[in-house]
């Protein structure tokens, strides 16, 4: 095989590469929206559906690492091309991940059916909510590689963070005064740090994102901003 013909196998598997985790991020979007969805609705025929679309996510996991190992075998690229490859792998990695949150979530919303306004008291849809659109975010950003989303991203995670804590705070003085409300409490604190983690890996593909585009690791940098 020439050497011209190994750059146009080359840059064929990167538009691969590239269609596939845009590919990935659509799908994920679509299970972190329908697992929010299903837990504000407590609609059990859709959660059902998260949970068996997972295994969706995890074949496109699979084939996109390949593809990257397959990539690295016929080349050794350099420069932006690199770059790209070593991010692709860690947003698929990250992408994945909150797949595996939104099913979670999915799995915990039918025994906490019945304690639908529990929920609503402490604004756990509203925060959901913010997981959605902070989402949205991430898979235009993959998508279009326009780094103000990625600010947006950054800033959206901290306000998650920080409601998550508070809702969690609340939600352990109710405990504290209602022992009845015990085991649904412990299972929404457990719906919220699912959320917290998702916005914590949308700001891992965001990181991963401004790498691709300027070569620059802002995670130091960034964790040093909010101290």
């Amino acid at each position: 095989m020439s050497e011209m013909e190994k750059l146009r196998i080359f840059d064929n598997e990167l538009k691969k590469l590239n269609e596939r985790v845009i590919n990935m991020s659509h799908l994920v979007e679509e299970q972190v929206s329908n697992a929010i969805l299903a837990l504000n609705t407590c609609d059990m025929k859709l959660a059902k559906q998260v949970i068996e679309n997972d295994n969706m996510v995890d074949k496109l996991d699979i084939k996109i690492d390949k593809l990257c190992q397959n990539i690295f075998a016929l080349q050794q690229p350099v420069a932006t091309d690199l770059r790209y490859i070593i991010s692709s792998l860690k947003i698929n990695n990250d992408l994945e991940r909150i797949g595996d949150h939104a099913v979670n979530i999915a799995k915990r919303i039918e025994p906490f059916c019945n304690y639908m306004s529990f929920s609503k008291k402490f604004g756990i849809d509203e925060l959901a909510n913010t997981a959605v659109s902070l989402y949205k975010d991430v898979d235009q950003l993959i998508k279009t590689h326009q780094l103000v989303l990625a600010n947006d991203i950054f800033h959206n995670a901290l306000i998650i963070k920080d409601n998550c804590h508070k809702a969690s705070e609340k939600i352990i003085e109710e405990m504290m005064h209602q022992s009845e409300v015990i085991v649904v409490a412990t299972n929404l604190m457990i719906i919220i740090n699912l959320i917290e983690r998702i916005a914590s890996y949308s700001t891992n593909v965001a990181e991963a994102i401004i790498f691709v585009v300027e070569g620059k690791i802002v995670k130091h940098q960034k964790r040093n901003e909010e101290h």
